[in-house]
């Protein structure tokens, strides 16, 4: 294979990802319109539903903006040997390998992520508060951006840098080596993120006693679930809309109830959305996607080792010479199919397993409350109850709204 060719195969990479993307959202745009069915008909009066439909074309044309926006932005890097011209920079000003690739890396993050700002600003500040969800201020929206590049130089920065010292020292081992390490990094992340990561941007405090967390603790009985951390999160400082989840294993489980949960749904409701939680615990859903991932990941570093040396990715780009972060990023473009395919059938299960916690929610407490949250859940973010079939096929890792009420109803 010459230089030339894989140059247009990555090429042809992008524009393909980008056209079915595309193709993907004018489909699923068609069906905003769509008269509700049955099963969801009672979510939005019609006005609600007209607001709905106003949102969803917002974002849609949104979307098709910042989509195509990004795509020349990646072409014109391409075919303007943006990545070589930074590689060479790069090296005027430093010498060690791992430093190269960081300035590298954080070059191009940094100043992806600062052209991005005006269109973050517009969806937090212009569209999210034309429809009535924006919460957050200028100063919390610029006190996360600043927080969150603290977190990628400090965290993101430090993993690249060691998988870049184990690709150095221990060439042939790399990817396994390098394949541990990201498996106990994810580990200790699931374990760990609701106490380290969560506190940097959201407050966190013990649902308070009183009638909710009695029937909380009443359900965690009966199913011989121990329950040792629920706490409440304000996530009402940045938005109106509300979410629950679930974090970590063992000893360091722990359930999290956005404010604006409690505030929008009435308490057998939030019980009910807590029973689907306890769901993926007693069917193992994070343990399986842990290992999952963690496959995937081996897979994923395996045909990098093979490939990452290679100098006709770095020629490719026109740069001067091979390297880590050009054969990297090179990898990850070429990648892209692979990505999409894996995530496809990550979707699909994870689809399957929201199934089995919502059945396990219908077999422990009762399917009326679930359908009742998810509904009150739905009209709160103005949801889309329409999607096409193949958006749901390629994006979707809940099942549409109307899909898991006739589960729920069987």
């Amino acid at each position: 294979m010459t230089t030339e060719v894989l140059f247009w195969i990555i090429i042809a990479i992008i524009v393909v990802e980008y056209i079915l993307q595309f193709i993907t959202n004018y489909f699923n745009a068609r069906h905003f319109q769509d008269e509700l069915p049955e099963e969801v008909e009672d979510v939005f009066d019609e006005k609600e539903y007209l607001k709905s439909q106003a949102y969803k074309k917002t974002y849609h044309r949104f979307g098709m903006l910042t989509g195509a926006f990004n795509l020349l932005l990646i072409l014109a890097l391409l075919f303007f040997d943006g990545f070589a011209f930074l590689d060479d920079w790069v090296r005027l000003h430093f010498e060690n390998e791992i430093l190269i690739s960081l300035s590298f890396f954080g070059i191009l993050f940094f100043a992806n992520d600062i052209i991005q700002l005006p269109f973050s600003y517009y969806a937090t500040f212009i569209i999210e508060e034309k429809f009535g969800f924006n919460q957050t201020t200028k100063t919390t929206f610029v006190v996360d951006k600043l927080k969150s590049w603290l977190l990628l130089i400090v965290v993101g920065g430090g993993v690249l840098a060691i998988l870049q010292w184990f690709y150095l020292s221990f060439p042939t081992d790399f990817w396994w080596i390098a394949w541990l390490f990201i498996s106990a990094f994810s580990l200790v992340m699931n374990l760990f993120y609701a106490q380290l990561i969560v506190p940097l941007f959201n407050k966190q405090t013990p649902l308070e006693n009183g009638s909710l967390k009695a029937k909380i603790e009443e359900y965690a009985k009966a199913v011989d679930f121990k329950i040792q951390h629920i706490f409440v999160i304000d996530g009402s400082k940045r938005s109106t809309k509300a979410n629950a989840y679930f974090s970590g294993f063992g000893k360091q489980k722990r359930i999290t109830l956005y404010d604006t949960l409690i505030n929008d749904l009435n308490e057998e409701e939030v019980v009910a959305v807590l029973a689907h939680e306890v769901g993926h615990y007693k069917h193992k859903h994070i343990i399986y996607n842990l290992i999952l991932s963690s496959l995937l990941t081996g897979i994923t570093l395996f045909l990098l080792s093979l490939m990452i040396n290679q100098p006709i990715f770095s020629e490719a780009l026109n740069a001067n010479q091979p390297s880590f972060h050009i054969g990297l990023l090179v990898f990850g473009f070429l990648y892209g199919p692979i990505s999409t395919l894996t995530g496809v059938l990550m979707n699909l299960l994870s689809r399957k397993f929201e199934y089995q916690a919502d059945d396990y929610a219908k077999d422990t407490y009762q399917a009326s409350h679930l359908i009742n949250s998810l509904k009150t859940l739905s009209k709160k973010s103005l949801s889309n109850l329409t999607p096409h079939a193949w958006n749901v096929f390629l994006n979707y890792s809940h099942p549409p709204l109307k899909d898991r009420i006739k589960n729920l109803l069987n």
